[in-house]
């Protein structure tokens, strides 16, 4: 029976033994196990990632009651720190030093506009035992989108609410990503367009390509040329120089009024406007596609050619913001008159947009200082965009 014992009492020392060296090779600095970790990233973060303190924002202009389209619901900062971070026993009320708990208290661990110079950023993506949080030893890390989530809101000013280098960089993408596919808004379709047509001229073999659209419920294939660069960099490049030039002064430079459009009867297929780009996104909104791109001719010159180009850049019934949210309808900046029903077709038709989505893209459009007046409140500030559900006007 003593030798029992003393067999039970050995086993149970010597399995405290070899717990105790393995958390101590775990915890220890230069341990076996912590030169295998790494917590750094790698790769540049995301800018693209919408990255704000909390996990609901409501966007400024919304509607009087906000609502779908109004709320952008998603991971963030705040949220990240509360579920790896603040509890009883960490940086929770009574806990560790500093509680982690309130903005201000998060703000008071980084500096604005610096991540890297962040002490909260550096303890979540440091893989030195002595500093890293959450520790290295509790098993836990955070995902390359949090810590992008984190090192996007410190480098946009760590500020209590969303701006315009929040929205922007995750609109455009959203727009681009969503709405740029092959068969979309692609500079290079719109392009391959006009190239099939004829209206540029000469080209190789070199200079194009073709893209391939299979309808996934009818089985249906579509085929659209595209340009190649550096061909499509240089036409797309002209094309927009001549919009701006012509609607800058439409009389001095009526020789610049861009004759080719994304629509029949000019073109050889039913194109879109490009929108690949900010700068692309920038143009569609200073000058409607609607506006640059009529079906109709809309002007004859001196030599009898035919144009599908208005010439006021404010007579338009569409603009990028209404046909994104299905909540609000527009009233033409130039005649006043408000739609009869509300357009967002590029909203579930094009990118498959959710109401977050919608809702950053809407607070990009109004926080944005690079988008007129005239197209956020009309050309006398009384308002273009209307909400459907109350009738309030946006305005400034």
């Amino acid at each position: 029976m003593k030798k029992t014992v003393y067999n039970q009492k050995s086993l149970f020392s010597l399995a405290m033994l070899v717990f105790i060296s393995l958390f101590l090779v775990q915890c220890k600095k230069d341990g076996t196990n912590a030169s295998t970790v790494s917590r750094s990233l790698v790769n540049q973060p995301d800018s693209a990632i919408f990255s704000p303190f909390y996990d609901s924002t409501i966007v400024a202009y919304a509607d009087a009651k906000p609502g779908i389209n109004d709320i952008i619901v998603t991971k963030s900062v705040r949220s990240i720190i509360r579920n790896n971070c603040v509890s009883a026993g960490c940086h929770g009320a009574g806990g560790v030093k500093p509680t982690l708990d309130t903005y201000e208290s998060v703000k008071s661990m980084v500096t604005p506009g610096n991540p890297e110079g962040s002490q909260l950023f550096q303890m979540v993506t440091t893989s030195d035992l002595n500093k890293a949080m959450p520790p290295i030893n509790y098993g836990v890390d955070l995902t390359v989108t949090e810590k992008s989530i984190i090192y996007n809101w410190i480098k946009n000013g760590a500020k209590n609410y969303p701006g315009v280098e929040d929205y922007r960089p995750a609109a455009s993408a959203l727009i681009g990503v969503g709405c740029s596919s092959g068969n979309c808004h692609n500079a290079a379709t719109a392009t391959g367009g006009w190239a099939r047509k004829g209206l540029l001229g000469t080209l190789t073999t070199a200079d194009s390509s073709t893209f391939f659209f299979q309808n996934q419920t009818t089985g249906a294939i579509t085929t659209y040329p595209q340009l190649k660069d550096p061909k499509l960099t240089s036409v797309w490049k002209s094309y927009k120089d001549s919009v701006r030039k012509f609607y800058a002064d439409t009389l001095a430079n009526a020789a610049y009024r861009p004759y080719a459009t994304f629509s029949t009867p000019v073109s050889a297929i039913s194109g879109r406007g490009p929108l690949n780009t900010y700068d692309d996104q920038l143009l569609d909104i200073f000058y409607p596609k609607a506006v640059r791109s009529n079906s109709t001719v809309v002007y004859v010159d001196a030599n009898k050619k035919s144009f599908y180009v208005k010439g006021d850049q404010y007579n338009s019934s569409s603009t990028l913001l209404s046909r994104v949210d299905t909540t609000i309808v527009l009233a033409n900046p130039r005649t006043k008159v408000w739609a009869t029903k509300t357009q967002g077709d590029m909203a579930w038709s094009d990118g498959g947009l959710r109401p977050s989505d919608v809702a950053i893209i809407k607070g990009w459009y109004f926080s944005d200082p690079n988008i007129p007046a005239e197209w956020k409140y009309g050309l006398d500030g009384a308002g273009i965009f209307k909400y459907t559900y109350s009738g309030k006007i946006i305005v400034k």
